[in-house]
């Protein structure tokens, strides 16, 4: 198979889908890759390197479209490339069409074979392609939420884990899944009190039994969240129902309740996001005062400003060659 790797053109997205290792994997089972000009530039990846591994670095996307039969690249393709999308050509990618169905329908349209990295699940219902994204997003959360809550950001500024003396802030997670463990895991080591809320008892038992003392599990319930909105100084939305738009749980009524210049960040943004008042944001303009902090489209602050770390985790587990028979090739 003829594979393509398209270089990155949403605004501010650094990542890259396939590092010169993946090339090599690709070559070692037989299939061909060609990889769009300093695709990889922005992760430390040249195109020597690509070149090394058995690629053919190829100047225009048009080409990789006209002559691949599976294109490969991190995020959804934009407006302007649709119109090169083959009939019955695989477009492998996070997609998220659960929150666009303007996209899906022009997708549908194409009647490309169109894969997307965050639906796919493994028998036991866990995401392969997408937990290591949010083990990233969750800790992000936290560190960009914790800098927001400066006074010089915007916020009340409260210092997280507090100083002797004085208490900490209050962290509240909504969703206690793969997001919800690492940000909690970050927010409690900066000190935070923490309340992780979640509506499987079962993971509400097992958090309880890993994270240390000051993180407190809590049922999620509207009357939960309108109950511990009021002291939180950071709130993350780390909600994820698999393949389909995320619940909006908490609403523009509940926000007035929470502290002036206390910070929400929605990591659930990409599905449709948890807050009612949730929109697309960018690294230039991060910020609008509703109160709310939001990372542009996926997971943006926190995952397109580490790309280097997000560039060498994603490829081994977006790689096709290490889910053999995810992908009809053979």
């Amino acid at each position: 198979m003829i594979v393509g790797v398209l270089k990155e053109i949403k605004a501010e997205e650094n990542r890259v889908c396939m590092s010169p290792g993946g090339v090599e994997f690709m070559r070692q089972h037989g299939h061909q890759v060609l990889v769009e000009k300093n695709a990889g530039k922005a992760s430390g990846f040249g195109n020597a390197s690509y070149k090394k591994a058995g690629a053919e670095v190829v100047d225009s996307p048009r080409d990789i479209f006209k002559r691949a039969k599976m294109i490969m690249r991190v995020k959804e393709p934009q407006p302007f490339e649709l119109e090169l999308i083959r009939k019955g050509q695989i477009y492998f990618s996070y997609l998220h069409l659960a929150a666009s169905k303007e996209l899906t329908h022009a997708l549908i349209k194409r009647k490309a074979v169109c894969i997307a990295y965050e639906t796919i699940q493994k028998a036991d219902g866990t995401l392969p392609l997408l937990t290591p994204m949010s083990e990233v997003a969750g800790p992000m959360a936290i560190q960009q939420g914790a800098k927001f809550l400066e006074m010089a950001q915007g916020g009340h500024g409260v210092l997280l884990g507090g100083v002797p003396g004085v208490d900490p802030a209050t962290v509240v997670i909504i969703g206690g899944g793969a997001v919800g463990i690492n940000a909690a895991k970050m927010a409690s080591g900066l000190g935070a009190k923490v309340y992780i809320l979640d509506i499987d008892l079962d993971r509400l038992r097992y958090l309880s039994d890993v994270m240390p003392g000051q993180c407190v599990t809590l049922m999620s319930s509207p009357a939960t969240i309108r109950d511990v909105l009021p002291q939180a100084d950071l709130v993350v939305g780390a909600v994820l129902v698999a393949g389909s738009k995320t619940p909006t749980l908490v609403t523009r009524d509940m926000l007035k309740t929470m502290k002036k210049g206390s910070v929400l960040v929605d990591v659930s943004i990409d599905q449709g996001g948890c807050f009612e008042t949730s929109k697309e944001t960018t690294h230039k303009a991060p910020i609008y005062k509703t109160v709310v902090l939001r990372p542009p489209k996926k997971q943006p602050i926190k995952l397109r400003s580490i790309k280097s770390t997000t560039s060498f985790i994603m490829p081994s587990v977006t790689c096709p060659v290490r889910c053999p028979g995810l992908l009809p090739w053979r």
